[in-house]
């Protein structure tokens, strides 16, 4: 019996240590288009994002991973490269991008963005100690609204020539 409690203490033991090392907390703040990122063991980051931009919301509120994958495709969108994705919800993510001029503002399509090297970090700080993400925040420039693309040049929707010239599309567009 007396051995039944030592092993019950030394099992409590060890999950409260696992507790107590928790979880990386990742915090974006849509705002100011940043990430902080704290780890247990003491590591501290803050790092540009981009995040949805307008027409293209990023989810607010608080989750946890739901998968990892070091390489994905997305094939909703033209099957671009998703290096170190961490799923937080549905076909969100955070993951690396090449487009690294575009940190510091709203330029993706939901997902938050981080360049490829803080991208592998966060990535295996996640794979080892889980996480915790928190967005809050509203994007620059203030709620994030649909934008209708509209033609500058009347001209735009032109077919391209088939055969027949430009001039005599002007003239009856329904007939090409």
């Amino acid at each position: 019996m007396r051995f039944l409690g030592m092993v019950s203490v030394a099992l409590t033991g060890l999950f409260a240590t696992a507790g107590a090392a928790g979880a990386v907390t990742v915090d974006v703040d849509l705002s100011s288009q940043t990430m902080r990122v704290a780890s247990a063991s003491g590591e501290n980051f803050t790092w540009p994002i981009s995040s949805g931009r307008a027409g293209f919301n990023t989810p607010r509120g608080y989750y946890k991973p739901t998968s990892l994958q070091v390489m994905h495709y997305s094939r909703k969108y033209d099957m671009t490269p998703m290096p170190h994705s961490i799923f937080f919800r549905g076909g969100y993510a955070i993951h690396a991008t090449s487009s690294v001029r575009a940190l510091g503002r709203p330029a993706s399509h939901g997902c938050i963005r981080l360049a490829p090297a803080n991208a592998a970090k966060l990535f295996d700080m996640v794979k080892r100690e889980g996480a915790r993400i928190a967005i809050n925040g509203t994007p620059p420039g203030g709620a994030m609204i649909a934008r209708r693309h509209t033609a500058q040049n009347p001209m735009a929707y032109a077919p391209r020539a088939r055969g027949k010239s430009m001039r005599q599309w002007m003239r009856d567009p329904a007939w090409f």
